[in-house]
Parts: C-alpha cells; sequence; structure tokens
C-alpha cells in the first residue's frame, strides 16, 4: 500500500449562500485556498473528485457545471460520487493506491436552504415502503433517540451535556454557523422541537463547500511539515430497511472502526447531525473518556450537505498538522439513523 496523506483543506460554511446551487463561487475561492496552502498549481493535481447531489440541487448533472471551478483546458482527469466530500476521498485514495496519480484534489457542494432539506431527504430511504410515507429525517432521528431514552441506553441530560460541550467549542471555530454554550440545565428548560428531541439537539440546515489535498509519499512531504498519513480507512453500510435494524446500534460504524484501527486515537471528529448520534458513535468506536470529540464544535455547529463528513476529515487532519495531536479520527455518515458511515484515521510521523 502506498503512503498517502490529507496535505490541505479549505471549507465555508453559512446559514444561506446566496449564489448558484452548483456552489461555483465558493469553490472557485476553496480550490485558491487549496493551492497557496500546498504551492500547486492545477496542473500539478493528478485527479479530481467531487460530492454533490442532483436532488439537492433540483437539476440533473448538477456536478458538471462544478467543474467550472476547476476549469476545463486542458482537460482534467475528473470523477464524482453523489455522497459525502469523504466517499469522494475515498475514490481519490483508491486512485493513488493504483500508482495512476501521485495528487488529488477532492470536493463537494450543498446549498441545503433552496429546499425543505428533511424533506428532500426522505428521497434517500427505502423506497416502497418508507419513502412513499415521507418520513423526514428530523423525526427518525427523534424516533432512534426516544428508543435509546425507552431502553436506558442515555438520557436527555446526557444528550444536553453534548450539545453544551460542541457549542462551547465551536466558539473558536470561524465557520461555525451555530455556537455559544450555555448550561445543561437551560439546554433541557428549552421546548422541545420533534420530542424528544430540541431544536439544538438537531445540526442546523448548512449552505457550504470543502475541499481536500491528498498526496502520495515524498510529494506530501514537498508540501507539508507534517502531512496527516492516513493510516486506516473503511466503510460500511446497513440494511436499508429501518424495521430490520436496532437504531441503538451502529453496526456498520462499528466494522469501519475495527476495520481503519481506532487504537490510540487523541482526538475524534465525528459527523453526529443529532446530539444522541454522538452518543451511539462513541461506543461503536470504542472511543475512551480521553479521546477529544468534536473540539471544531461537530456538525450541530454546522452541517453542510455532501461536505460536514468531509469537513470533519479535515479538522482532524488540521490537529496533526499543528502538533496538536499524532493520531486522530474523521468519521462520516451517510443515510437514515446512522445508516452508512465512514472512518478515516490519521497519524502525524516525525
Amino acid at each position: 500500500m502506498r503512503d498517502v496523506a490529507v496535505v490541505g483543506f479549505a471549507q465555508r460554511q453559512m446559514e444561506e449562500f446566496d449564489g448558484s446551487p452548483t456552489c461555483v463561487e465558493l469553490l472557485v475561492p476553496l480550490f485558491e485556498e487549496c493551492y497557496e496552502q500546498t504551492g500547486w498549481t492545477r496542473t500539478d493535481v493528478g485527479f479530481w473528485c467531487s460530492g454533490s447531489s442532483d436532488y439537492l440541487a433540483g437539476r440533473s448533472f448538477s456536478f458538471v457545471q462544478a467543474v467550472d471551478a476547476i476549469g476545463v483546458i486542458p482537460p482534467v482527469n475528473e470523477s464524482h460520487v453523489e455522497m459525502d466530500l469523504a466517499w469522494a476521498m475515498y475514490e481519490a485514495w483508491l486512485k493513488i493506491q493504483t500508482g495512476e496519480v501521485d495528487t488529488a484534489v477532492v470536493y463537494a457542494f450543498g446549498k441545503s436552504s433552496a429546499g425543505v432539506l428533511r424533506r428532500t431527504l426522505a428521497l434517500q430511504l427505502e423506497p416502497y415502503t418508507m419513502t412513499p410515507l415521507w418520513p423526514d429525517t428530523v423525526s427518525l432521528a427523534g424516533l432512534q433517540a426516544r428508543v435509546g431514552l425507552d431502553t436506558g441506553q442515555w438520557d436527555e441530560r446526557a444528550m444536553a451535556e453534548v450539545v453544551n460541550r460542541s457549542l462551547t467549542d465551536a466558539e473558536k471555530n470561524e465557520y461555525a454557523v451555530r455556537k455559544g454554550g450555555s448550561s445543561v440545565e437551560e439546554l433541557l428548560a428549552r421546548p422541545r422541537y420533534a420530542d424528544p428531541l430540541r431544536k439544538h439537539d438537531c445540526a442546523p440546515v448548512t449552505d457550504g463547500a470543502a475541499a481536500l489535498v491528498l498526496a502520495a509519499g515524498d510529494r506530501a512531504r514537498e508540501v507539508c511539515d507534517r502531512p496527516a498519513w492516513i493510516t486506516g480507512l473503511a466503510h460500511s453500510v446497513d440494511a436499508m430497511s429501518m424495521g430490520t435494524r436496532d437504531l441503538t446500534r451502529s453496526p456498520s460504524a462499528e466494522r469501519a472502526g475495527t476495520a481503519a484501527g481506532t487504537a490510540g486515537v487523541e482526538v475524534a471528529e465525528l459527523h453526529a447531525p443529532f446530539s444522541h448520534q454522538e452518543l451511539i458513535l462513541r461506543r461503536e468506536l470504542a472511543l475512551g473518556d480521553d479521546v477529544a470529540v468534536n473540539p471544531s464544535g461537530g456538525a450541530l455547529a454546522g452541517n453542510p450537505m455532501f461536505s460536514a463528513g468531509g469537513i470533519r476529515i479535515g479538522e482532524a487532519a488540521r490537529r496533526i498538522w499543528t502538533g496538536d495531536a499524532t493520531r486522530t479520527l474523521g468519521h462520516a455518515t451517510s443515510g437514515p439513523a446512522l445508516q452508512q458511515n465512514l472512518v478515516c484515521v490519521m497519524e502525524g510521523r516525525s
């Protein structure tokens, strides 16, 4: 296996982006930021891969317009996944493993504010018995939280503690769209939104985009003093039908974590769009109390569709670049109630 590292990262998050659904206007400055971090130009990038959704953009082949942000003369080696940025990164990592390229830039974008996000996401459900009922993502997460409460696997105080810590940490994140902790008691006193969830238990609807830069071996060392070397990368998926799943568990997260190897992780950036889902993920990934979880604030501070999972990997990589940690974990999820999960473990080397 080739040594591959994350050597660049850029992001933008906002409550509402006043621009096109393809977010080209956001992507251009992100790419410029990646070029500045690495000293590269477009010709140094061997492979490009994007993540987005035509359902979210409301048009077919919406990702093609986003390629305008790259520039296509001369032609580029480009691909696309209808998934989060983290899965685009997985494809790029595989491309580098083949030996065909040594470098890659992956990017993703999403304008969630253009429609009713919780209704749009019903289209990802099992199409025969679930989608016709149009159950929205917040209600499904509420059912998941209720099962955990009723079976004693967590309580509302534990959920509020996740929120308070996340929003307090988000005060240091310039890209967070929601920030500022208060107290667990004050959070518990707020009205319920989708019983048993309160609004602060749910990630805010967020527009945004992000990009990650990957490089192999010496190419990584040339552009980064302390590359975030990928030591484990795996993803797995659970059954599509929610009726066949124990919603208090996420076996796919456990499988991905086991395959990637989570032992010794100091910082974990978990893509948990709902507060109780962090509690599930911490258990499935065997993260102890000594692991710093979501020091960026996590998805509860900002959750741009199709970028949020990759942002978790970028934030985890940044901790290695700055020397704050030696071994970190980035996690991404897709589908309802933690159905599909990807885990990326990185380390810094002296």
